[in-house]
């Protein structure tokens, strides 16, 4: 066997027959759904374990806390969260009773109902947002030098099923 061909033997001559060269969609898929299922229940667990608050009743926190006036409109949360309207009621309620939100209507327009932050709230949303952002920055830090590039393939693919309305 000559030199060169010991160079080329067993080396394919389509680089995407190779592992991990171009993932199948399908692959590609999985990864994402994994990913966002497993860091999804590390971030729920440790906002229930030191806050009692689900991700999805800190994220609701957070819109309002965001929203002017620290006020929102269900049909704000349930849009920024991606809930349904019932969804964002049971959301919103579960923190009603824990004091963190109150309901109300305001003067003016009492068609819309409005979810505002109680001080409780406002103080159980700013400790829960350092646990949060710093758990998820750490388990994104594996992303390493390839942080960037995820970050704006991912961005692509969101804005293009973007639901137009």
């Amino acid at each position: 066997m000559r030199s060169d061909d010991v160079l080329t033997t067993a080396v394919p001559a389509d680089p995407a027959a190779l592992a991990g060269a171009a993932p199948l969609a399908a692959e590609t898929w999985l990864r994402i759904v994994q990913v966002h299922d497993r860091i999804t229940h590390r971030v729920d667990s440790a906002l229930h374990r030191e806050h009692d608050l689900s991700l999805t009743g800190f994220e609701a926190l957070r819109r309002i806390a965001e929203a002017p006036g620290e006020r929102a409109t269900m049909g704000e949360v349930a849009e920024a969260l991606g809930l349904s309207r019932a969804g964002v009621t049971s959301t919103v309620g579960r923190l009603v009773e824990q004091g963190l939100v109150v309901r109300e209507r305001r003067p003016g327009d009492r068609r819309l109902l409005h979810a505002r932050l109680t001080e409780a709230g406002r103080e159980r949303a700013r400790a829960a947002a350092v646990t949060h952002d710093e758990l998820v920055a750490h388990l994104l830090t594996l992303l390493g030098d390839d942080a960037a590039v995820v970050t704006d393939a991912l961005a692509r693919v969101s804005a293009a099923t973007r639901v137009r309305r």
